[in-house]
This record gives C-alpha cells, sequence and structure tokens, in this order.
C-alpha cells in the first residue's frame, strides 16, 4: 500500500501541485483560479486523444446495436455463443466496448490527486516539502479568482453552474443514444423494444440526478474543485462538439 501511495505521490499529486504553483507564480495578475484554470486546460489536453477516441467507439457502438441484436436473436439459447459472436464482431470493427471507461479511469486519479492539492497541498508547511528544487515558494498564497471569489470557501454559485454544465452535457450524451434508439426501434420485437425503453426511462432519470448530485459534491468539496469541475465539463462539451462534426 506504501508503494502505491508514493507512486501516487510522485506520478500525481507533486506534478499537479507544483504545475499549480508555478503557474499561479509566472502568470500574470497572481490569481489562483486563472492558475487553477489553465491547469485544468492542460490536464484536460493531455487527456483528450484517449476523450475523443472513446466519444468516436460510442458513436461507431451505436450503429453496431442493430448487428448486436441480430446476434442476441440469433443465438438466444447460447449466451457463450452470443458472447463470443459479439466479441467476434467488435474484432472485426476494430471497436473496444471498454473504451468509454478510459476517459473515466484516467481523470479520476486526477480527480482525487487535485482534490488533496487543493485541500492540503496549499499550506505553507506542506508545500516546503512538496516543491521541486525549481520551483519558487509562493509564500502565503491568495486563494482568490478575479478578486471576487474566495475559492478556500464553498460557494453556491459555482456549485450551481457545474451542475448546470453537467445537464447540458449529460443531455447532448443522452441525446446521442435516444437518436440511436429511434433509429432502430420500428425494427424491435415488443420484447426488445420493453428493454430499450427501460434503458431510455433510467437514461432520463439519471439526465437529472446526476446534476443535481454534482451541485451537491462541489458544494461540499468546495469552490477550487467547482472551478475545475466547471471548466473540465465545458471541455467535454466542445470534445463532443468536435467529435459530432468529424465525419
Amino acid at each position: 500500500m506504501e508503494a502505491v501511495i508514493q507512486f501516487f505521490n510522485i506520478v500525481l499529486y507533486q506534478p499537479l501541485l507544483n504545475g499549480l504553483i508555478l503557474l499561479y507564480t509566472y502568470l500574470p495578475g497572481h490569481d489562483f483560479g486563472i492558475a487553477v484554470i489553465v491547469l485544468t486546460l492542460l490536464v484536460r489536453l493531455i487527456l483528450h486523444p484517449s476523450s475523443i477516441q472513446a466519444i468516436r467507439n460510442q458513436k461507431a457502438l451505436a450503429k453496431l446495436q442493430p448487428k448486436i441484436e441480430e446476434i442476441q436473436k440469433k443465438y438466444k439459447q447460447d449466451k457463450q455463443a452470443q458472447a463470443r459472436a459479439t466479441m467476434e464482431l467488435y474484432q472485426k470493427e476494430k471497436i473496444s466496448p471498454f473504451s468509454g471507461c478510459l476517459p473515466l479511469l484516467l481523470q479520476l486519479p486526477i480527480l482525487i490527486a487535485l482534490y488533496q492539492v487543493f485541500l492540503k497541498g496549499l499550506k505553507p508547511e506542506v508545500l516546503a516539502g512538496s516543491l521541486y528544487s525549481f520551483v519558487p515558494s509562493p509564500g502565503v498564497i491568495e486563494p482568490t479568482f478575479l478578486g471576487i471569489v474566495n475559492l478556500a470557501q464553498p460557494n453556491f454559485i459555482l456549485a450551481l453552474l457545474a451542475g448546470i454544465f453537467q445537464f447540458i452535457q449529460s443531455k447532448i450524451s443522452f441525446s446521442k443514444h435516444k437518436d440511436s434508439f429511434l433509429s432502430r426501434s420500428a425494427s424491435s420485437r415488443s420484447g426488445q423494444k420493453s428493454k430499450s425503453d427501460f434503458s431510455s426511462m433510467m437514461q432520463s432519470q439519471m439526465l437529472y440526478f446526476f446534476p443535481i448530485f454534482t451541485v451537491f459534491i462541489v458544494w461540499k468539496l468546495g469552490s477550487i474543485i467547482g472551478l475545475y469541475w466547471i471548466v473540465s465539463t465545458l471541455f467535454s462539451i466542445g470534445e463532443q462538439y468536435i467529435a459530432k462534426n468529424q465525419k
């Protein structure tokens, strides 16, 4: 466990902390909120290739759904043959069914590391032992954004904005799934349609639940996480727009 923690600190925590301090030190105005925004954009740019690939794979999987339903119908009584035929289809089309999870798996440890940075890493006594030799000590950090928002305190407006943008992102994603469902609903049998209707109902509930949950989480975790969440979500919306308009 100690080795895992050390690896986490070396690979994620310390680079993010030092990157944030460098941005705070050298960006004009020494605005901590601007430093958080720039760091967020840099992180998302690094993750951009995997995110775009995941969106493309999701679109490709939606197009394959009619073929998958044919396989399910053909091998209805043989689950092993059904799974084998489905995997062969994925291999033939060069699509990974798990690729959509990759951005989340990459972002989750980064979010945890950022939370650790924002929660305890900015204290002067902690900074003294965490900065690289070429990173100057910033002294006491003023955790404000544009001289107005105190990022050290919870802020309901930021939490609400995080929820609103999360709703927009979820709405875009849900609309793509809905279009895919409508395009194949005419050829679905009653049992398949019932299953798809249930899936659509669950997606509709998540469309509203997750943004509300986001507001609660951001309100509890604090304004810095809220600012990161807003910028990251806007970046994701931009990625979905780019992927949608690419052939």
